[in-house]
Formats: C-alpha cells, structure tokens, sequence
C-alpha cells in the first residue's frame, strides 16, 4: 500500500487539540461531542480501515507502508499496522542528511535504529526501502540484514525539487519514472542478491514485462511497479503477466525461479562486466561521429 506518513497523524492531531481548546467551555457537555484523544487519528483511522477492508477482500498479501520521523511513530504505528492485518511492513525512510555535520556511519545508524525498533515491534516480515546515497552500500544492507531486516526494496525515489526560473519559485512534481531508470537499482541487486541472505525488491522504471524480466535475471524477488499502472490502468497488469509468460515459454523457462538471479554477479560467466573494466570497455567503445 501507499505510506503512511506521520506528519498526516500530527496535522490532525492538531486540528483535534485548536477544536477541542475553542469549544470544550461552551456547555457542559461539548467534550462529548469529541472521540478519545487516542481515537481520533483520521489519516491512520482510514488507512487501516482500507488495509482492514483489502484484506477481507483479496487473496494476495497486504503490506503497509510507513514513514515516521519519531521513534514513537515508528513503533507506535508499525503495531497498528499489524494488528490491522499486514502481511508485512514496509519501512519507507525518507530521510535527506542535509546536516554537514553528519558522517556516513551517523545516517546509517539512523537506519539502523529505525528498523531495530521496528523489528522489536511486530513479528510480520519487514523490509527498508533505501536510497543509493550510502558510501558503502553492500555493507549497509548487510548490517541492515543482521538488524532484522527481511527485505530491501531498491531504490527510493527522493523528490527532487525543480526550480521555476520566469516566476523565480519551486516547482514541486515528481515526475513518473521511465525504464531507463532502471540501471541503478538492476547493478545493485545483480551485486546483492548472491551475497546477502534477504529477500530483495526492485523499485523504479518497471514499465512492463521487460523490465520485470530484467530485475528477475538480476536476483530480484519483487518486481514493483506504480508509474505504469498510474499511465495505462490496472488491467495494465494482465498484459505485463500475459509478456512475461510468453518470454518464458519462447525460452523454455518453467516457472520463475528457473532464471531468478540466472545473470547477476556470483552466476555470470563474466563477472567483470559488472565492474571497472566493464566501464573502461564501454568508453572505449563510443563511436565519434
């Protein structure tokens, strides 16, 4: 599902505390009128009614997503979001280190308190979506996997603010991704998922069954996709199927695990081609007009 961001919880929070001050001396009896402090979270109360109501509904799992900022909302709404029903947790950091003063190791010990005090929290399976910012990314998602960590979902995509240069202001859109965006996240699963032990989920660019095709030969467990459900529909997801099988059948492939991480770095006859000498091979390869 969609994150759940604590922000949303405050807001209404504070909406609740401004009515509440105005009206609790009109009468006797205003307080009433009002539900428990504790019960009156809008933005939560409809996302677990709609993770309530999927789950009555379908088949699949549900995993909820959340995006706290306080180590009582992590907590806090992570076992609301089990008790709701959650087949699993996401834990969608979304967190820009723009302090100077902050090293590489003090934001990954951010991350990893945060899936500590989640993982201490809820017993369903929970997996971190994470930025390629990290200096040392394969270390992080180890220590990440020895915190509790059953998952990773590469990459997050931060907003990136675009600047409006007639009107001299931000423009704040996140445009949708496109499948040349794949690259980073399909190098870095093909690196990963031989030498870690967790369940990996690639996110970004999937625009149809090529590139769910892609992050599979890479190692991935997950394909996610939201860009192109939001351009073509959500039947969108029969045809990628439909794409997919016939790929597999044109290759003589049973079913996914038979080619799952067939092309990443610890299956591949030339590993090479995921390292510098690949890079050098590339330059000198373009051609100048």
């Amino acid at each position: 599902m969609f994150s759940l961001f604590e922000e949303q919880i405050q807001k209404e929070q504070e909406k609740y505390d401004v009515i509440a001050r105005l009206t609790q001396n009109i009468f006797a009896e205003a307080n009433d009128y009002f539900p428990a402090l504790d019960e009156y979270h809008v933005a939560s109360g409809q996302y677990l009614e709609t993770l309530r109501l999927a789950k009555e509904r379908v088949q699949i799992p549900i995993i909820g997503s959340l995006n706290g900022i306080t180590p009582e909302g992590w907590i806090d709404f992570a076992r609301q979001l089990e008790q709701a029903g959650a087949d699993a947790l996401e834990v969608n950091i979304f967190y820009i280190p723009a302090d100077v003063h902050l090293s590489g190791l003090d934001v990954e010990q951010r991350y990893l308190e945060i899936i500590q005090l989640v993982r201490s929290t809820v017993s369903i399976p929970v997996a971190i979506k994470l930025n390629p910012y990290f200096s040392a990314l394969g270390k992080t998602a180890m220590r990440l996997q020895h915190a509790g960590a059953n998952g990773l979902v590469l990459f997050n995509r931060f907003y990136q603010p675009d600047y409006d240069i007639q009107q001299l202001k931000i423009i704040h859109d996140l445009p949708y991704s496109e499948a040349f965006e794949i690259r980073l996240p399909l190098l870095w699963i093909a690196m990963l998922s031989g030498q870690l032990d967790i369940s990996l989920a690639a996110t970004t660019g999937v625009q149809g069954a090529n590139e769910v095709i892609k992050y599979i030969l890479a190692g991935a467990d997950v394909a996610m996709t939201a860009s192109a459900l939001y351009k073509h529909g959500i039947d969108f997801l029969r045809t990628m199927n439909e794409d997919l099988r016939f790929w597999m059948e044109q290759k003589d492939f049973r079913d996914i695990d038979a080619f799952r991480g067939l092309m990443n770095h610890s299956n591949i006859s030339d590993p090479v081609s995921y390292d510098r000498a690949s890079y050098i091979r590339v330059l000198e390869s373009v051609k100048h007009p």
